[in-house]
């Protein structure tokens, strides 16, 4: 299985950095028209040699994209709120994310942009996929674990932009609707599995599956959904990797709370139970002063507790997750409460009348299972969960609390895309 290092990552991001505008401006989409001052030198980097570090590259991007991602869905799907002064991040907390807004659209992964970051990630998985499909298993050793590799990270990415965005563009093309990006996705999973399968990597196509299992269930197919997700064993976990020593690969969530002070956990998320004792998944400690703005009170989030703490890109736990999304009724409630007797968890089982409400029941276990991974912004749209504070409520800061549910596709995009008029 490739993980990158920091040494390898921080020449691979070199590699891409080097490669100059062909990877500044497609990155994001084509959100810019400025010319590729020499396409024959990135050309010149992006050949079999190379392999290994293009694809590292392109994993760090998503690992920065991701955890960026985490924060800003964070704070707009209610586990966070915003405590900085920095008026431009409070449109995520608010609810309230404009197409004419820099922050979400232009900033990089470490400032808490989203939609730059994530089709970077986006365009430097598919360049690699695109390669290493162009390439032979005599020029890169590993080839079809590097293919797998790059396929399920341009997955993932698509997952993000089509999970966050109410519309989305691949490559400077049309716009698409989250449904199509999900189809995208998929495709890219499928590619990933059959590498992963013919390299042998047992991580990799558990990784794959998770992965299409995410975006069959986003898509209502709930039958392919279950038969992926029941192939995933319970105990796997695909990791994306901190570092300490490189702000775009530390652990962006405590950065932002815990080293940091600029968010603090949320009310509703705050000393949780279940029948009367804490909840183990969702652990959370009153830091006993106020946050950044000195305004709201301090507290911290245990999930992620260093700079190079992991963070969840894929695991056992959300496939099982799923799985009990996808088959529903008596055989769903009894893999939720599978989840809870786990070991390390061992929480007593739904009540009645927790399980004769199996949606609520549901997703009311997602929203604890997975607290800040990235997945509970999706879920509020698809399901149409209440949203909280509830709109129209006072923001601390000034204005409203609004009824956005999914961030608008940014206006530097349409400007520049000619297939969106620009």
């Amino acid at each position: 299985m490739l993980r990158p290092t920091p040494t390898t990552a921080r020449v691979a991001l070199g590699l891409v950095l080097a490669a100059g505008a062909l990877a500044g401006c497609d990155r994001v989409d084509q959100l810019l028209t400025a010319e590729t001052p020499s396409r024959l030198a990135a050309d010149a980097l992006l050949v079999p040699q190379n392999a290994t570090l293009i694809v590292a590259s392109a994993v760090v991007d998503y690992e920065c994209a991701l955890g960026g991602y985490i924060v800003a869905s964070g704070l707009a799907a209610g586990e966070l709120v915003e405590s900085t002064n920095t008026a431009s991040r409070w449109a995520y907390d608010r609810r309230e994310v404009l197409p004419t807004d820099a922050h979400y659209s232009t900033f990089g992964c470490v400032a808490l942009g989203v939609y730059t970051p994530i089709n970077t990630a986006r365009f430097s998985a598919d360049q690699a996929l695109q390669r290493l499909e162009g390439w032979t298993d005599q020029q890169v050793a590993n080839r079809q674990r590097l293919i797998a590799t790059a396929a399920a990270f341009a997955g993932y990415s698509m997952l993000l932009l089509g999970e966050g965005f109410c519309s989305g563009v691949i490559q400077g093309g049309p716009e698409l609707q989250s449904a199509a990006i999900f189809d995208s996705a998929e495709t890219r999973f499928t590619r990933a599995l059959t590498a992963a399968q013919a390299a042998g990597d047992a991580q990799l196509v558990n990784l794959a599956l998770v992965g299409r299992a995410r975006a069959r269930i986003n898509r209502g197919n709930r039958a392919g959904a279950a038969e992926d997700a029941a192939r995933v064993p319970l105990g796997f976990v695909y990791n994306a990797v901190g570092d300490a020593n490189a702000d775009r690969r530390a652990n962006r969530i405590f950065s932002q709370n815990g080293a940091g002070t600029v968010t603090t956990v949320a009310p509703a998320y705050r000393n949780l139970t279940v029948a009367g004792q804490p909840d183990p998944r969702v652990r959370v400690v009153n830091g006993n002063r106020l946050a950044g703005d000195q305004l709201n009170p301090f507290f911290v989030q245990q999930k992620y507790t260093a700079f190079t703490s992991p963070t969840p890109i894929a695991t056992g736990v959300e496939a099982q997750l799923i799985l009990a999304e996808a088959r529903g009724g008596a055989e769903g409630i009894a893999v939720l409460n599978a989840l809870r007797a786990r070991a390390g968890v061992a929480l007593p089982a739904l009540t009645a009348a927790e399980a004769a409400d199996f949606t609520r029941a549901l997703f009311e276990e997602r929203r604890r299972e997975l607290f800040l991974q990235g997945n509970r912004w999706f879920d509020l749209r698809r399901a149409n969960l209440p949203l909280d504070p509830a709109p129209g409520t006072a923001y601390s800061k000034g204005g409203a609390y609004g009824t956005q549910r999914c961030w608008p596709l940014p206006d530097v995009e349409r400007l520049a895309n000619p297939n969106l008029g620009g």
